[in-house]
């Protein structure tokens, strides 16, 4: 596994602690709104992060799968 890989995973799995499953969705939404409103390498960051979150959350069944503290 790579650094970036590991790093990414590490940060997806406090954004699910933090915030939740609803999160993975949110950052799909922001990502779309980044890249709409000329933003494509902050998509494609958020993008990489919410895939990363996927798969962690898939992975492992410590993760909270709360819905709560997202932003709508």
């Amino acid at each position: 596994m790579t650094r970036r890989r590991l790093q990414l995973e590490s940060l997806a799995l406090s954004v699910l602690a933090g915030r939740g499953i609803g999160a993975i969705w949110q950052l799909h939404v922001d990502a779309a709104e980044a890249y709409r409103t000329g933003y494509p390498t902050a998509a494609y960051a958020m993008l990489e992060l919410a895939e990363a979150a996927e798969r962690v959350w898939l992975q492992q069944e410590s993760v909270p799968a709360h819905f709560g503290n997202w932003r709508p």
